[in-house]
């Protein structure tokens, strides 16, 4: 309660609620705030970048339905919106603490799962995402750290509620972000393993698992295909973020230039294509690049890695002063990953699903482009692994200190 009272505070102290006006409140949420717009006008979910380019699947849709009944309530792109939006914001991030702990506790320990739970609360770097962007960007990893729960759970839940609950959990999560769908093969079969281990039957569960997930889809993916007459499996977008990353531009960070809201021509031809065609037409012009560089494309691949748990670098003309938040986002990244390998090291029983989450979840941004939230979706686990290794370095100092005579 008082993180969520601290970042409440915070975003009238810093005027968080003031954003920005220039291209018609584009900076209100972006894509999701102009879908959100069309939602709230009636429209229905369309015209993800303005105009009225038609029924839209560009984002997945729970938080521009949110942003959208916010918008009906209180004002489209208004302060009373802002403060809402930032504030339910806040409160996802304060509630991703609940889960924290009880991850950290089942794995490590009760000292760890304290201070794990602490350095989430009351972290500044963690506030700054709840109180500024305007996005699923703290509802992505309360939902992710609720998986990881339920995960460690499932290795030995009996009965079938363990298996509703967690289908029903990748489904909100894939409607709320799609790319954490890249954990979910690792998650399943992690969890079938510890069950083998322990005797306990899978196969039902996760036929049932299964059935409640494409039943909590269902109902968008039905939306989808009758307003685009085929199969569109949640969001439709991948073309342009594959094209933006991988371009004659292409130097391993994104190319907003390209991008329809930055680039009239590139609107014009989304609102002349439609959606579908345009997306395709990017990802067409994407492959076509890498045929004819895939030496490049390897070199801005390693980039993105090295970009994604480095922090993405400034633009060389850039004037603004030197930012020391990139060698923070190193360290916590060195960190987190130091205290990965010594969990594996130590044989701690559920290290593998960290491991696995670490190895999943970046993969599709090694190959479109990396941004600092890309990482945020996992830094609950990332930041109890850092705990961890600094807990265990305190348990080594203490052991090497002789006791006094």
């Amino acid at each position: 309660m008082l993180s969520f009272l601290l970042q409440v505070a915070a975003i009238g102290v810093f005027r968080q609620y003031h954003t920005r006006t220039i291209e018609d409140h584009y900076g209100f949420g972006w894509e999701m705030g102009r879908v959100a717009r069309s939602i709230a006008s009636g429209e229905g979910f369309s015209s993800p970048y303005g105009g009225h380019t038609g029924p839209s699947a560009w984002e997945p849709p729970l938080y521009p339905y949110l942003m959208g009944g916010v918008f009906k309530i209180f004002g489209i792109y208004s302060y009373a919106s802002a403060w809402v939006l930032l504030s339910i914001n806040s409160l996802f991030a304060a509630l991703t603490t609940i889960p924290v702990f009880l991850i950290a506790s089942r794995c490590f320990g009760p000292r760890v799962a304290i201070w794990s739970a602490r350095v989430w609360a009351f972290n500044p770097y963690v506030w700054y995402w709840s109180i500024h962007w305007l996005w699923d960007t703290t509802f992505t990893p309360l939902i992710l750290a609720l998986i990881f729960l339920i995960s460690l759970e499932m290795e030995q839940w009996p009965g079938s509620w363990g298996w509703i609950l967690f289908g029903t959990l990748w489904g909100v999560g894939a409607l709320a972000n799609p790319a954490m769908l890249s954990f979910l093969p690792f998650c399943g079969l992690w969890i079938w393993w510890r069950r083998h281990r322990r005797g306990l039957p899978s196969l039902a569960g996760v036929i049932l698992a299964s059935f409640v997930f494409f039943l909590v889809l269902s109902p968008w993916l039905v939306r989808n295909y009758e307003v685009f007459h085929r199969f569109v499996f949640i969001r439709d977008d991948f073309g342009l973020q594959f094209r933006l990353g991988n371009n004659k531009l292409a130097d391993g960070m994104l190319i907003a230039a390209l991008q329809p809201n930055l680039n009239n021509v590139e609107f014009k031809k989304f609102e002349r294509m439609g959606e579908l065609a345009y997306e395709a037409d990017c990802r067409r012009l994407a492959f076509e690049w890498i045929r004819e560089h895939p030496r490049k494309f390897i070199v801005n691949s390693l980039k993105r890695f090295f970009y994604y748990w480095n922090s993405v670098p400034k633009p060389t003309d850039s004037t603004a002063p030197v930012d020391f938040r990139g060698s923070l986002f190193l360290a916590s990244s060195v960190l987190a990953i130091w205290g990965l390998g010594r969990a594996l090291r130590k044989k701690v029983p559920r290290a593998w699903l960290f491991a696995g989450l670490v190895a999943t979840y970046p993969t599709v941004y090694y190959f479109v482009f990396p941004h600092a939230r890309y990482r945020h979706p996992i830094e609950p686990e990332l930041f109890i692994l850092c705990v961890y290794l600094l807990s265990e370095a305190k348990v080594r100092a203490m052991a090497t200190v002789e006791p006094k005579p």
